[in-house]
């Protein structure tokens, strides 16, 4: 695979906005293993490579265990999430694919058993960055594999 347009380079208002919406993340009380989870989750969906590798490694530098890595698109048949964490992944997944599913009643309702109202916009807000991530590394055919998470990993993308 070879890149098409590193991205980085071009539009560096751009980037330093989404760069602002991911610090914001990082500090907005979420768990950052949960935004890791979330992020992988919507990259799976969106078929990010990219995005795919960074996030695992981040995931497994914060101590996320492997098993939970690897059933991640399966979450749904297994015992390894809590019930806050499916109604999240229920949630970014219905926002991910908001033109089929237009985020119904009863995600909502599940989501915010779980979550505060600041919360659930926060999850909303993760789901629109690491889509809008997703978009620009798939088009633009970011290559994975080099991605190394820092010693302290945080939901930085």
């Amino acid at each position: 695979m070879q890149p098409r347009i590193d991205y980085l380079k071009f539009a560096p208002e751009a980037q330093r906005a989404m760069y602002g919406l991911e610090k914001y993340l990082a500090a907005c009380g979420l768990e950052h293993k949960l935004l890791h989870l979330l992020k992988l989750r919507a990259s799976q969906i969106n078929g990010c490579a990219y995005c795919i590798d960074m996030h695992s490694k981040d995931a497994r530098a914060l101590g996320e265990p492997e098993q939970r890595l690897y059933e991640l698109d399966a979450w749904r048949e297994t015992p390894f999430y809590t019930d806050r964490e499916r109604a999240a992944l229920a949630w970014v997944e219905s926002v991910t694919l908001v033109s089929e599913t237009h985020v119904p009643d009863a995600v909502y309702e599940e989501v915010k058993q779980h979550f505060s109202e600041k919360e659930v916009v926060d999850l909303t807000i993760l789901a629109a960055t690491i889509n809008m991530w997703n978009r620009l590394a798939i088009s633009m055919r970011s290559v994975p594999g080099q991605y190394q998470p820092a010693k302290s990993s945080t939901a930085a993308s």
